[in-house]
């Protein structure tokens, strides 16, 4: 294989520049909209060894760095003891950034191997152990975000899963209290696109931990999710981004939510001058009808 040219790496450099300055506008965007960090927080990043937690960790590095606002990172990694988990990788890798990082080691893989039966998915009950360890390394470490590499194709495929399979208008949000009520739990990668960190992943060159050690895979409902909103965007560019912008811009008037809206005190306002032509919400189809005239059948 041919070595690349000047001309190549210095493309390269300039993608990757730009692409680095995109994820920290992103990044910056979500924390601002969404009121993310504050001054003197104490954000723990949870490190999975993935490439949307290497990004999450390495875009909040540069925005500290950079950015008026000080406040701490502690990087926290759980150790499930999957079978073949290179222990070695992340404590290396984090030394080398001089970032504080605690890895804590607990072995629920035994556990969610014995509790869930052959065959099906361990992720749920994987998931509920991994947060109750990861509440409770935040409170003793001191900190009161939580920060997840969730990004924005992770939001919109929950919200297509809950749409379809739960009954739900619901995503992912960008902050919320977490399940004790001692944290506030946020996701900074809102506004980021998975394809962006992916890149940035290859760019970073950052030591990549597979995610199938447990030897489980997506659920087959998500895998659905993820397909056909790469489908959409293949065959309709632009869609995603759309979809994506609708939950930002929702009207509780016209879903049918009562508990959102109130729907009971909906009432006519009264026109005072009485010279209103009765065009309706929809941009005035209904018309005011003429009085009938002399000899018209309603007039009979």
């Amino acid at each position: 294989m041919n070595a690349p040219t000047a001309r190549q790496v210095h493309k390269a450099a300039y993608e990757a520049n730009k692409l680095e300055k995109r994820l920290r506008r992103l990044v910056g965007q979500a924390i601002a909209d969404f009121d993310l960090i504050r001054a003197g927080d104490r954000v723990m990043v949870c490190l999975s060894g993935g490439k949307d937690s290497y990004g999450l960790l390495d875009i909040l590095l540069k925005l500290r760095a950079a950015a008026p606002l000080d406040f701490e990172i502690v990087a926290v990694n759980l150790d499930q003891r999957h079978p073949g988990y290179p222990a070695h990788v992340l404590p290396e890798y984090l030394g080398g950034l001089g970032v504080p990082f605690r890895i804590e080691t607990q072995d629920t893989y035994s556990v969610v191997k014995r509790l869930v039966p052959e065959g099906k998915t361990m992720c749920g009950l994987c998931s509920r152990l991994r947060r109750g360890v990861l509440y409770r390394v935040a409170a003793e470490i001191g900190a009161n975000r939580i920060a997840l590499g969730h990004h924005r194709d992770d939001i919109l495929e929950t919200f297509f899963l809950n749409l379809f399979f739960g009954g739900t208008l619901k995503a992912m949000p960008p902050k919320l209290q977490s399940d004790d009520g001692r944290h506030v739990v946020i996701r900074p990668l809102a506004y980021v696109t998975e394809a962006d960190l992916a890149a940035y992943a290859e760019a970073r060159r950052f030591p990549i931990i597979p995610c199938n050690l447990c030897g489980s895979q997506e659920t087959l409902q998500r895998a659905q999710a993820k397909q056909m909103l790469r489908e959409w965007e293949k065959r309709h560019p632009g869609r995603v981004e759309s979809i994506f912008r609708a939950l930002t811009n929702v009207a509780p008037s016209h879903l049918l939510d009562r508990g959102l809206f109130d729907f009971a005190g909906v009432r006519a306002t009264p026109d005072p001058e009485g010279e209103r032509d009765g065009a309706d919400e929809a941009g005035g189809i209904l018309r005011a009808r003429p009085e009938p005239g002399p000899g018209s059948a309603t007039n009979a």
